[in-house]
């Protein structure tokens, strides 16, 4: 079958992402399959972009990658959801290809977009596996039914699968292909992701990870994570910096350990960041981070009040994340710290807490979110609900903005700008914006 991939995620802040759910599922996809890539981030027109390219390759399925439900600032919802029905309409006035959606923002609201686009089917979950086994029943024209993880049309109503999508077994798995990348992410940005593991036995009360990749950790072999790191600096000379994309990297430890042993083992390594939880970090593996290349790590700190931490089930409280900053600055590492204001449950005065806690704490950088939840784009009412404590958290935020130099606040567009990441990818810095900061 001739198979077109096309990537839909078109954010571009704090700066464009490698579509690497999507180039996995393409490298896995079974070779006598014709495959064919096209990622939208870059077009200025994506409707005629991708009309264009489905004339041109015509054919036979059409999977369409949905990264997100929302933008990186939390902001524009209802219009991604918009954007994704639009997409769909446009291949279907070229084409009657079959439509199959996929990726971490549909798994969030699989039947929901399924219902909202019209696409063919959906596929919720790892793709690797299950989107070959669909090919394999759209070839034999019967089976669709017994794919896991597959939302389908049935009389006009959709239909849930009744298992879930096949695990993928990732010592066996090859890594994703960076020659499907578009290579105007790495001449213009320069950066690269990879992952160590899938799936994060954390509990947070917010948290999407766990519905997309699972709660059990599953651990790649790291000699092959330092193998993928050593083709990435092949086939993109111009990569310079690479973000591990783990939803936490060093849980458990053992594992992030033995993965920074394999890329000292190398005669060459990339600079890296991470994700880091506060629990199990020590100076042994902040030390051994920084001796593999690692420069700083994002932390999802959420809260300066210990009540909220416990509502939110982040398993830590604030002096966990005081001493994670201090064990990062004794070995070198930036820390960057990511917080959740006006979350279920919380208080104006919950918020001036974590304000005043991020100004004492005082990191490398602090980016300061307001909440969101995932399912507001399709649920009205929810988003109503939370409109007001939104809109007073925002005034607060207004109002202390110019608090430390170091702070990001992305609602109100502050240090959160094309026009500023722009500057600093022309001045040369690669990597999180975050790390330039100061």
């Amino acid at each position: 079958m001739r198979v077109a991939f096309v990537a839909a995620n078109r954010e571009r802040l704090p700066s464009p992402v490698v579509p690497l759910g999507l180039v996995a599922v393409a490298t896995a996809c079974p070779e006598r399959h014709e495959r064919h890539v096209l990622d939208l981030c870059f077009e200025d027109d994506p409707i005629a972009a991708l009309q264009t390219f489905v004339e041109r390759v015509r054919p036979d399925v059409v999977a369409l990658g949905l990264r997100n439900v929302h933008d990186n600032d939390y902001g524009d919802t209802r219009g991604r959801v918009d954007e994704y029905r639009a997409l769909v309409a446009a291949i279907r006035e070229v084409s009657d290809a079959k439509v199959v959606l996929g990726g971490g923002g549909y798994t969030l609201l699989a039947r929901e977009l399924l219902e909202e686009t019209g696409a063919d089917f959906g596929v919720a979950g790892e793709g690797e596996l299950a989107f070959a086994q669909l090919l394999d029943a759209l070839e034999a024209r019967e089976g669709v039914e017994r794919v896991g993880g597959v939302h389908r049309f049935v009389d006009g109503q959709v239909l849930a699968p009744t298992r879930p999508a096949a695990g993928v077994d990732l010592e066996r798995t090859p890594f994703p292909d960076r020659r499907w990348v578009d290579r105007r992410h790495y001449v213009e940005v320069g950066t690269e992701s990879v992952q160590t593991k899938r799936g994060c036995r954390m509990r947070c009360s917010y948290c999407t990870y766990p519905e997309i990749e699972g709660r059990l950790s599953r651990l790649r072999p790291p000699e092959l994570v330092a193998r993928e790191l050593d083709h990435v600096a092949e086939v993109a000379p111009e990569v310079d910096h690479v973000f591990v994309v783990d939803a936490v990297f060093n849980l458990p430890r053992p594992h992030a350990l033995a993965v920074c042993d394999a890329l000292i083992a190398r005669d060459r390594t990339i600079p890296w960041t991470c994700y880091v939880n506060p629990i199990d970090f020590g100076a042994p593996l902040a030390e051994r981070m920084a001796a593999a290349g690692c420069l700083g790590m994002e932390i999802g700190s959420d809260s300066g009040s210990d009540a909220v931490l416990g509502r939110l089930r982040k398993g830590f409280d604030t002096r966990a994340v005081r001493r994670t900053s201090e064990v990062a600055r004794a070995a070198g590492l930036r820390d960057c710290h990511t917080f959740l204001l006006g979350t279920p449950g919380e208080t104006l005065d919950d918020v001036r807490r974590t304000l005043d806690f991020v100004a004492d704490l005082d990191p490398s950088a602090a980016i300061l979110m307001v909440w969101k939840d995932a399912h507001e784009p399709v649920d009205a009412a929810r988003a109503r609900e939370r409109a007001k404590l939104r809109e007073e958290t925002l005034s607060l935020l207004e109002a202390n903005r110019d608090r430390n130099p170091r702070w990001v606040i992305p609602p109100l567009d502050h240090r959160f700008s094309d026009r500023l990441f722009s500057a600093l990818r022309r001045q040369g810095l690669r990597g999180p914006a975050w790390l330039h900061l100061g």
